[in-house]
Order: C-alpha cells, then sequence, then structure tokens
C-alpha cells in the first residue's frame, strides 16, 4: 500500500523563493573585485537570478547544458548557482587553483557552453585563448565601468541581466535532473566529475542545516571561508538561505588580516573553512591580542584540525566543529560537535571527541571493511577502509566509466580511499588516506597522527610527515616543518620527547627538514604529492 500524498519535485530554485518569501531581508554581503562592498537582500537576488536567467536563456542556455564559473565568493556566483540550476542547466565550478592542463581538462571534458569569470581571473583566460574550445562564450562578473581592456570576446555580466523580467517561468523537471558539476582535484590521474541532482543538493542542503545549527539559524551571520567553487562551498549557499542565516562573502580576501577585519565589521558569528586559513586566522588573533567579537563557532573540515588549534579557539570563547566530507558526498558526511550528555564530561575528554571527525549526518551511511571487503566492528578498535552511500553521494563518475568501477564496491558502496576506525558511539577516525599510511617493517604508521601532535610544538608553524624508503623497514616517516622562526627551529629530540606521549618509540620520524612553506593542493590541502616528488630522494640517518 502506497500513502497518498502530493509529490511535488526537490528544485534548487525552491530554496531561493522560499527565502524570498520567508526571510527576504536575509543579507548577501560580498566583498567584491572591483574593491567595495556589496549587499544584497534574499529577495533581491531572487529577482535577479530570474533576470540572469533570461540573461543565460538568450545565449541559447537550455536543459542540461554546462555553464561553468570561475569566482570567488560573492552575490555574483551565488545567482549563478540558482539561475543556472533552476532554468534546467547544470552549473560547474571550476577550480582557480588547478593547473592550466587540468583547467583546460575539464572544461572540455565537461562540455561547458558558457564559462562566468571573476575580474582577477581574466588573465588565466587569456594565458589559455589559444588553447579554450571552440564557441564557450566568456562572460566578465562585472558592470561596464569594471570591464577589462582585452584582446578576448567578453561579454558583461550586469548587461545579461539589464532591463530582463524580475520573473521567471522556472520550469517543472525531474528531481534527479542534474544540477551542479565538480571535479576532484585530480591530485592522481585526471580529475573525475561529480554530477550532482536537485534531489541529492537540496536532501544535503536539508541535513546540514540539521547537523550544525549551531551555525545555521535565523539571523545568523555566516563567513564562509570555503570557496563556491569547491563542493558548493560545503552546502551554505543553499543551506543558509533555508534557516533565514545571512551569507558574508570573502571574495578574493583570504589572509587572516582580512578575514578578521570583515568578521569584526559584520559581525560575524560563524565561519567555515580549511585549517590553513584558521592558521592565518589565529596568528592574526596572537598578534591583536583580541578575536573578532561575535565570532563563536568555527567549521573546519578539508583536512584534519590540529588539537593544538582546537585548543586554540576554545580557549578564546569559539566552538570548534570538526568535520569530514568528499566532493563525491557534496560534500558533508560527519560533524564533531558534542552532544548534550557529552557535555557532562571532563573538558579533556569532550576534547578527544571534537578531535575525531564526528558522527554521520542524517543521510549518511558509513562501514569499515578489511582487505576481502568483510566489514569490521564499530568499537573504535578495528581499522579498516571507510566506504559510504547517502542521498548525497555519487553513484558513479561523470563520463568516466572506468573510474566509476573502481570506485564502487558490489553493494554499490563508494570507496572513500581513507583507512578509519568508528567508535561505539559513532564517531568516525581518520587514521589516514590509505595513500598516505606508512608501512614501516609490516606495521602502519599514521602520518595524521605524528602531525596534529607536532602541531603542539610551540615552535613549529605548520609540518607534514611522508614515507620515505628505507632498506630495512620498508618505509620510515620524515617530518617537514615550517618554523614560527627560521633563526630558533625546533630540535628534533624536542619534538620526539612530545611525541613519546602519544606514540610508541618506533612510530616517530626518523629525521627532520625544515622549509619555508608547505606546497598546497588546489583545495588548500598539503599536498603530499609535491612533498613525495621533492624530498623523495631524501636519505634517512641510518639509511646511507
Amino acid at each position: 500500500m502506497q500513502g497518498m500524498m502530493m509529490q511535488m519535485p526537490l528544485r534548487i530554485i525552491e530554496i531561493l523563493r522560499y527565502a524570498s518569501e520567508v526571510h527576504p531581508e536575509g543579507e548577501i554581503v560580498s566583498v567584491r573585485t572591483e574593491g567595495d562592498i556589496h549587499r544584497e537582500t534574499y529577495d533581491q537576488a531572487y529577482r535577479r537570478s530570474a533576470q540572469l536567467a533570461y540573461g543565460l536563456k538568450g545565449l541559447g542556455i537550455g536543459d542540461g547544458d554546462r555553464v561553468a564559473t570561475l569566482a570567488w565568493n560573492g552575490y555574483r556566483h551565488f545567482e549563478l548557482y540558482y539561475a543556472i540550476s533552476g532554468m534546467g542547466a547544470v552549473c560547474h565550478t571550476i577550480n582557480p587553483r588547478l593547473s592550466a592542463e587540468q583547467m583546460l581538462y575539464i572544461i572540455s571534458h565537461a562540455g561547458d557552453r558558457v564559462l562566468f569569470v571573476d575580474l582577477t581571473f581574466v588573465p588565466i583566460l587569456e594565458a589559455l585563448a589559444d588553447q579554450l574550445p571552440d564557441g564557450l562564450r566568456l562572460v566578465v562578473m562585472t558592470d561596464r565601468a569594471h570591464m577589462p581592456d582585452s584582446a578576448l570576446d567578453l561579454l558583461c555580466y550586469e548587461e545579461l541581466l539589464d532591463g530582463q523580467p524580475e520573473q521567471f517561468d522556472w520550469p517543472e523537471m525531474d528531481e534527479n535532473s542534474a544540477a551542479g558539476l565538480c571535479y576532484t582535484s585530480g591530485t592522481t590521474g585526471n580529475p573525475k566529475g561529480a554530477l550532482y541532482s536537485h534531489r541529492s543538493t537540496v536532501l544535503h542542503a536539508f541535513m546540514v542545516a540539521i547537523a550544525v545549527p549551531r551555525s545555521l539559524h535565523e539571523g545568523a551571520r555566516i563567513l564562509p571561508v570555503v570557496p563556491m567553487f569547491h563542493v558548493n562551498s560545503w552546502g551554505l549557499p543553499y543551506a543558509a538561505p533555508l534557516v533565514g542565516a545571512n551569507l558574508i562573502m570573502p571574495g578574493p580576501k583570504l589572509d587572516g588580516a582580512s578575514v578578521f577585519d570583515l568578521m569584526e565589521s559584520e559581525k560575524v558569528t560563524a565561519s567555515w573553512g580549511v585549517p590553513t586559513v584558521w592558521m592565518g586566522l589565529r596568528a592574526e588573533i596572537e598578534s591583536r591580542n583580541a578575536t573578532p567579537s561575535e565570532l563563536d563557532q568555527l567549521v573546519i573540515g578539508g583536512s584534519a584540525a590540529a588539537r593544538d588549534m582546537i585548543t586554540f579557539f576554545e580557549s578564546k570563547g569559539v566552538d570548534v566543529c570538526h568535520a569530514w566530507g568528499m566532493t563525491e558526498m557534496s560534500p558533508i558526511g560527519t560533524q564533531a560537535q558534542v552532544s548534550r550528555p557529552m557535555k557532562q564530561l571532563p573538558a579533556e575528554e569532550q576534547l578527544d571527541f571534537k578531535c575525531k571527525q564526528g558522527r554521520r549526518v542524517f543521510g549518511v551511511d558509513m562501514k569499515i571493511v578489511d582487505e576481502e571487503g568483510k566489514r569490521l566492528p564499530h568499537d573504535g578498535e578495528a581499522v579498516g577502509e571507510l566506504y559510504v552511500r547517502g542521498n548525497a553521494v555519487i553513484s558513479g563518475y561523470f563520463n568516466n566509466d572506468e573510474a566509476t568501477e573502481a570506485a564502487l564496491d558490489k553493494e554499490g558502496w563508494f570507496g572513500t580511499g581513507d583507512v578509519a576506525s568508528i567508535d561505539k558511539r559513532g564517531f568516525l577516525t581518520l587514521q589516514d588516506r590509505s595513500k598516505d599510511l606508512i608501512k614501516s617493517g609490516g606495521e602502519w604508521i599514521s602520518s595524521i597522527d605524528l602531525e596534529n601532535i607536532a602541531l603542539g610544538h610551540p615552535k613549529i608553524a605548520n609540518c607534514a610527515v611522508i614515507a620515505i624508503a628505507h632498506p630495512k623497514w620498508d618505509e620510515r616517516p620524515l617530518l617537514i616543518v615550517v618554523p614560527h622562526d627560521a633563526n630558533d627551529p625546533p630540535a628534533l629530540a624536542e619534538i620526539h620527547e612530545m611525541m613519546l606521549e602519544h606514540v610508541a618509540r618506533w612510530q616517530l620520524p626518523d629525521d627532520m627538514v625544515l622549509t619555508d612553506a608547505l606546497p598546497l593542493t588546489a583545495t588548500g590541502k598539503v599536498s603530499k604529492l609535491t612533498l613525495r616528488k621533492t624530498f623523495g630522494d631524501h636519505v634517512l640517518p641510518d639509511a646511507g
């Protein structure tokens, strides 16, 4: 027997239509590439999205066409999110930090017909002009007064909207229709495309809003430092208008001082981003001996946050919510807020849980398996490869059957490539990426564990651990350190002493090298691939 209920397709545009009616004064505050601050309400954004849809239609965009963006977080990018998907096309967000080769590959692989670009990134397109696909239309996200002089044939964003009606007859469509396309950073091989649907995106917005209510509520002022070109800014452009939270868009200014100043001037209550950004904010807080006055919560994801970082922000009265996810998961899979009963635990025990990747959000299932694919218990002891499934998890890669086959197991679960444990409370702990684990004498060493301990040393600004070949032990760990003061670096013996409180002696790094900075991937994570290429020939003290 089936229920007797109406069924309306879940469509992304309905989020903004709802916000325009229920939260019409909710704000999108944007630091523009033109240099000023722009303010727009959700009601205005909805009406401008309608005008933009007409403009796209005038460029010949129709159902299923891919429309690309190369842009910072801002109100025009927000309008593109809704206008493109709302009219039945697919919004393809491109990471400007990709290499030229990778960028050209995904533009071609996606079959993009129009590319919207912020002023900052016009030089990138000029450098690639001879290699861009024939017929690709280019639109600069600015007004006529700020249009750049360029040999490229460039259209003006604001002129697409000028004179267009503010109401658009948004088409009814299957909720499983494609709505968004985001490619992985492609650390190995070509980038792979995750093709999101209207259904998955709307459900993910619900999931995020439910999972992190401390950040997401009516009147909140959220600063998405995580970029809109990377996995839909972790769902914030959809979840925030749904609950009536304001969005404070930072544009291109993501250094510690700029983030601090924007947080203070716009009374930001929550901010989401990767650890590298929060290192900059931490340095600014220490320099000014002050914390942004209204800041209540940081959500940290993208890579593991060190215990020392979490401790620092919480000592300043800022709640830290550790989160984990992947491009292939839309992306949020877990969050590490402690429950009300857990708040009765001693502070150090609460911190133990905050350092984990957290419990699954609604709509995500997790399992860990051994090398034969056999499920392992969620007892906090068993360690295996992590697989996931859910309403916002991909069922395959866009136009890539080979990658799809490699990613899914026989039950249809997606293999994350992470090695993890899950405890009895449901808290996920990532031991490492499978390719970043160090196998020494038949035993595994977690580079993440060693990095997080080392980051607690007062003389270390940042660090990474990689595997170095060893004639006896197969692999041994090498610690790569960025010191706070190049003239006063830490000694390896000091770090060993600190690590011995947490790990066995055989797990200690065999050697340490100093560097000015760590290379980052296109998504702001430390590039272990680059470090392995740079230091792969390093000879350990007892392996010469």
